[in-house]
Order: structure tokens, then sequence, then C-alpha cells
């Protein structure tokens, strides 16, 4: 099949399917750059939002702490008695009222409290700026981010990807996105983060779009592989 066939194929899925147009005109012009990216596109079908967190911005990364190097159900129960522990809010505010006492008998170790105490001040004294419609570049805001004790830059990443539902967030370090560029073009050995930061820039402004593209490839193109559930 032709590109310009393929991507007519691809516009009908998105339209039949209610997509929102950002991401329908992300993915048809990133599909458009690259006749193997087309083929993943057609193959995996569209993208759909991610419900952001109920808790809003801070209530995020208050989860995204939590959960850091925790199972599923342990990570879960803890975030949940942290929930009950601050009251009604998930805000700097209730975190801030809440003492040291009340937080570790929820389950949170001492390094997560100190980051959940550290990113309720920044937040505060206006360090840090959680709001959707930030004018601030990617950069700067992960820049902000990651000053916070305990959040990263894969973390800072990850809430700029689904929580603010940036598009051109390239998270050259994350394994799945190297794995599945690296399936997807046919690329051995794997690419490494260094190699894979230039092979986005063809992407730009939409490598949020790509990457989770890469996630998707990585169960379907491997042997026996169909779940695309990680798009």
């Amino acid at each position: 099949m032709r590109l310009p066939q393929r991507r007519a194929r691809c516009r009908r899925r998105f339209t039949l399917l209610g997509l929102t147009p950002s991401l329908q005109a992300a993915a048809e012009d990133v599909a458009a750059r690259d006749p193997v990216l087309a083929r993943l596109v057609e193959r995996v079908g569209p993208l759909s939002q991610r419900p952001r967190d109920p808790d809003g911005p801070f209530g995020a990364l208050v989860r995204a702490i939590v959960f850091q190097q925790l199972a599923g159900s342990a990570a879960t129960a803890i975030h949940g008695r942290v929930r009950a522990a601050v009251g009604e809010s998930l805000t700097p505010e209730s975190i801030s009222a809440t003492s040291d006492a009340e937080l570790r008998a929820a389950g949170l170790s001492a390094n997560k409290l100190a980051s959940l105490r550290d990113l309720s001040a920044k937040v505060l004294d206006g360090t840090v700026t959680l709001t959707r419609t930030s004018r601030r570049s990617d950069d700067e805001l992960i820049a902000a981010l990651v000053a916070v004790r305990g959040i990263g830059r894969w973390t800072a990443e990850m809430y700029l990807m689904f929580q603010l539902r940036r598009l051109d967030v390239w998270p050259i370090d994350d394994l799945g996105v190297r794995q599945g560029y690296s399936l997807a073009w046919q690329l051995d050995p794997p690419v490494t983060a260094k190699q894979l930061g230039p092979l986005g820039e063809r992407f730009r402004p939409y490598r949020s779009i790509v990457a989770r593209y890469c996630w998707a490839a990585v169960p379907l193109l491997r042997a026996g592989g169909t779940d695309v559930a990680l798009r």
C-alpha cells in the first residue's frame, strides 16, 4: 500500500473513532514523514488521551512519588492511606498541615515523606507552578520539576505527556521507547539513549506521539506479541 493510501486509511480510522483533532493531526503528521511509522500507526490504530489524575496536577505528582519502586498493590494501598490522612482534598496545603507521624503511619518512607514535603513547599512558594495551561516550555517545566526531591527526569516527562498532554516530549531514557523504536526500525543492537535523541528530531513537534507508538510496538512486534495496551 502506498503512503498516501495508508494515510487516507489511517485518517478514516481516526475519524470513525472520534479522536480529538490535536492527536489525530499529530498522528497523521508523523505517519506521513516515515513509512515505517506509517505502517506502525496503521497497525496499532489511533491513540486516545489517558484520563488525568482526579486529584489534579499536584495529586499526579504525589502519586508518582508514592508509587516509586513499589509493587502496584502496595503502592495503591499506601496512596489510599495518604489520601485518607490528608482529608478531603489532596493539595500542598493539606499535605503541609498533616503531621509527619500521620504520613509515616500511612506507609510513607522517610525519603518519600521528605519528597512530598519538598514538593508542597516548592508549589506553595511558587518555585514549581502546576497549571495545565502554563506557557512555560517543556524544558523549563522539566527543569523546575527535577529540582524537587524525588522527581527525576522520567517522572517529569511522564507528567508532561499525560497530565499536561504536551505533544513534543521525547523520553529517551525510557527502556520501552528505545526497545519499540529498535523493533519498528529493525535496529540491532537496540539504540541507546544517546543515539535515540537525534533520531527523534525529524518528528518534532510531535515526539510524544512517536514515543507512544514505540511503546505499543514492543508487545506488537515481539515474537507472538499482540497486546497494544501500552499505547
